[in-house]
């Protein structure tokens, strides 16, 4: 089933639920839509769904606010007290507030903030635009990956299929992302150039999967985002804040935001059959608060749920979770702690 973007002309997911559609929509040829993946199997009840797909205007301000206001707060407290042991680990915690923006702008990839399209569009360019992610491209990219997912499509794979490795492999790869050697790869992705779309000497344009308006707007939404990280240093030095801009938002981003971003993406689908079947290749990390505040922002960390049901807005991802293990769905679900899924990607690898 899939879920064409919303005012597109084709029902929603809930409404196609509800309707009992089963056929993908013209837009989904089109490289417009998400696809719901059930793998086959039986999902939650079709009225529960269209009632968790409603979207809340208010609870997504709320996450788009509270997630600028803890930058601005730590930035304001590494400037107001500037010795290193406040700055450090402020710059770290910054790092995982670009990731909780990221986050948002991925709601917003889905249609997901808000209801209004422009709306939802501008909130997810700004926070994307921030981090130096052109979200229109990003919205290209990431169907490809929800509705390929560990196929020859999926730009994921190359992030992290295979594991595990070993530690000395994946200890390798963070640190060359802790080094910057990696952050031009990261933002090629987001630019709608993914490193799978080069193996094996492929010429496969992932722009080219989509509909004229989005490949406009990706193509557009580039531009943008290049001329604001030309203008923002050149405003930071101009206006004597360079120092600050460079210790409290680009390195944060060159540097500690990759590693997160990797270790993130390994444990929401490393170390998993790699066939596709979203129930197992899918992973629902659970955890403490805290650690899900620093490494899954704004309930990512239901993983699986958000691949089931990509309509849904992240608020409403927990529900949906707590309906699935009460129904017995994820009894065979790869759904573990965050701790056990960490310590299978540090594993030797198998045979």
């Amino acid at each position: 089933m899939a879920r064409a973007a919303r005012k597109t002309g084709a029902p929603d997911t809930a409404s196609r639920y509800a309707c009992g559609m089963s056929a993908i929509p013209p837009e989904a040829a089109r490289g417009d839509a998400f696809h719901d993946d059930l793998g086959g199997r039986r999902g939650l009840d079709p009225a529960l769904i269209k009632q968790l797909t409603r979207l809340d205007p208010l609870r997504s301000t709320v996450s788009v606010v509270r997630t600028w206001i803890e930058v601005a707060a730590l930035m304001a407290l590494a400037v107001g007290f500037p010795e290193w042991w406040v700055v450090a680990p402020c710059m770290v915690l910054i790092a995982t507030r670009a990731q909780a923006l990221f986050i948002l702008a991925h709601e917003a990839v889905h249609y997901r903030l808000y209801e209004t399209r422009w709306l939802n569009d501008l909130v997810g360019r700004i926070c994307a635009t921030s981090g130096g992610i052109s979200m229109f491209s990003y919205r290209v990219i990431h169907r490809l990956h929800h509705n390929h997912m560990f196929g020859r499509q999926d730009p994921d794979t190359p992030i992290h299929g295979g594991y595990p490795r070993g530690r000395a492999y994946l200890a390798g790869k963070l640190l060359r992302d802790v080094a910057g050697l990696t952050a031009w790869k990261t933002y090629a992705y987001f630019w709608g150039a993914p490193a799978a779309a080069r193996l094996d000497g492929a010429k496969h344009d992932p722009l080219g999967d989509t509909s004229p308006k989005l490949r406009r707007a990706a193509l557009r939404d580039r531009w943008i985002v290049a001329a604001f990280h030309v203008a923002l240093p050149v405003a930071a030095l101009v206006f004597g804040f360079f120092r600050e801009y460079l210790l409290l938002w680009a390195i944060p981003l060159w540097f500690l935001l990759q590693p997160l971003l990797r270790f993130r993406s390994i444990l929401e689908h490393g170390m998993t059959s790699e066939t596709g079947d979203v129930w197992r290749d899918a992973r629902t990390n659970l955890g403490p608060g805290w650690l899900m505040w620093l490494i899954f922002p704004h309930h990512v960390h239901y993983h699986l749920e958000h691949h089931l049901y990509p309509s849904l807005p992240h608020y409403n991802l927990p529900k949906a979770h707590r309906a699935l293990r009460d129904a017995g769905m994820l009894q065979d679900a790869e759904v573990r702690p965050v701790l056990s899924a960490a310590r299978l990607a540090w594993a030797s690898p198998a045979g």
